[in-house]
């Protein structure tokens, strides 16, 4: 097993229990694409770029969001693990809301902006730049 591995699995095992659902929405996100549409997610910053084209052909389709409300929880979930994983944040819940917290203190919500995407008015991709940008320090 190699470092990076032990520290990932470390990583996981110490996650606060916040994470617990949204974690296993964006893995069950994960291997649906990978299986239904066959479209690879990494927990990359860039595959946000893909996710924001998935939902904004889901809207432009017309699909009832009744239908893909689920769907864009995962998608929300999917895009709040790459700022976990790329800013160092951290999943916050409280009332059955989860969010993402940054280093800097900040809350972001991806899973509200999925549903934002879904009417027009956000990106996941844009939400994951500022989020691990606000998590970062200033360049000298």
């Amino acid at each position: 097993m190699t470092t990076q591995q032990t520290s990932r699995q470390t990583a996981q095992q110490t996650r606060p229990h916040a994470a617990a659902k949204p974690a296993r929405w964006a893995a069950d996100t994960v291997a649906t694409m990978r299986e239904g549409a066959r479209l690879r997610l990494d927990y990359s910053a860039q595959s946000l770029w893909r996710v924001d084209r998935v939902i904004e052909e889901i809207r432009r389709e017309g699909t009832p969001y009744a239908a893909v409300e689920h769907v864009l929880r995962g998608f929300g979930a999917y895009a709040g693990e790459v700022i976990v994983r790329e800013g160092g944040g951290e999943w916050w819940a409280t009332g059955g809301e989860h969010w993402v917290r940054t280093p800097d203190g900040r809350l972001w919500d991806p899973i509200d902006e999925a549903r934002r995407c879904y009417g027009g008015h956000g990106s996941l991709r844009l939400l994951a730049r500022d989020a691990t940008a606000a998590g970062r320090p200033p360049s000298p």
